[in-house]
């Protein structure tokens, strides 16, 4: 099902903050990019599933051998169903990853032509597809600016940044969406990322380090100083999940 996003319109004191943000980032991450390995949108569709609950460079680690093995959605979608788990083991949740993205290989091959769809509601369709994956997928493989990649980075970095008061994903990606630039909408999501993993990490962020920290409104809050405290326990340990591969945590 494909969701509307109802955009609110940020302040002019949200919107000098988010520009110099934007500048900040620019700087320090200018050529962010997606760091899942992939040599065309199939390859992202699938290795973007793979990464829910897994690290990119364990999924980096796994895909070429399963790529090699099961290049195409045809391929991938005959595939015996052990097979896949023996290849995506070590991503984790390794029976419901490699159901989803044997389904979402039948999906490409019956639904549309063999080809990875470029449009939001048909990539929804697939198994294991939620608005990030399909965000991904649009956004690095087709360069297409629908939304905001939510990962668990994102979510992280938008919260403490004061970007947002949501822990919701699909809240997350609205109030980004509409503070955001959309031109930058797939860049940004990349940098939060570069930036959530180099230096403000969940539980340990390097705030003397972070050229972000006079924007931080953590910083300036005493009470929220240790950064932890000033995050939902979700944000900090990152989500036990019961949806569907693909569903919530993102590249990173």
């Amino acid at each position: 099902m494909h969701l509307h996003l109802y955009i609110s319109l940020p302040t002019k004191c949200m919107n000098k903050t988010i520009t110099e943000i934007i500048k900040i980032l620019k700087t320090s991450y200018p050529r962010a990019g997606c760091s899942l390995g992939h040599k065309n949108p199939f390859e992202l569709l699938i290795a973007t599933i793979l990464s829910a609950q897994c690290t990119d460079e364990r999924v980096n680690i796994v895909t070429p051998a399963l790529f090699k093995k099961y290049p195409g959605p045809a391929e991938m979608a005959a595939a015996p169903l052990k097979a896949l788990e023996t290849l995506i083991r070590s991503t984790g949740f390794y029976h419901s990853k490699a159901l989803s993205i044997k389904e979402a290989s039948r999906g490409v091959a019956d639904d549309f032509g063999g080809k990875v769809p470029a449009e939001m509601e048909k990539l929804l369709a697939l198994r294991g597809v939620a608005r990030k994956t399909a965000n991904v997928v649009l956004g690095s493989a087709y360069g297409i600016a629908e939304g905001v990649v939510v990962d668990t980075h994102v979510r992280r970095l938008a919260f403490r940044l004061g970007l947002t008061k949501e822990t919701d994903p699909v809240k997350i990606e609205r109030d980004l969406m509409a503070g955001i630039p959309k031109p930058d909408w797939i860049w940004f999501a990349h940098a939060l990322v570069l930036h959530g993993r180099a230096v403000c990490g969940a539980r340990k962020p390097l705030c003397a380090e972070c050229p972000l920290a006079a924007l931080c409104p953590n910083l300036k809050n005493p009470v929220a100083s240790s950064h932890r405290r000033s995050l939902p326990r979700t944000m900090i340990r990152g989500p036990v999940s019961r949806r569907r591969p693909g569903e919530s945590r993102g590249p990173g």
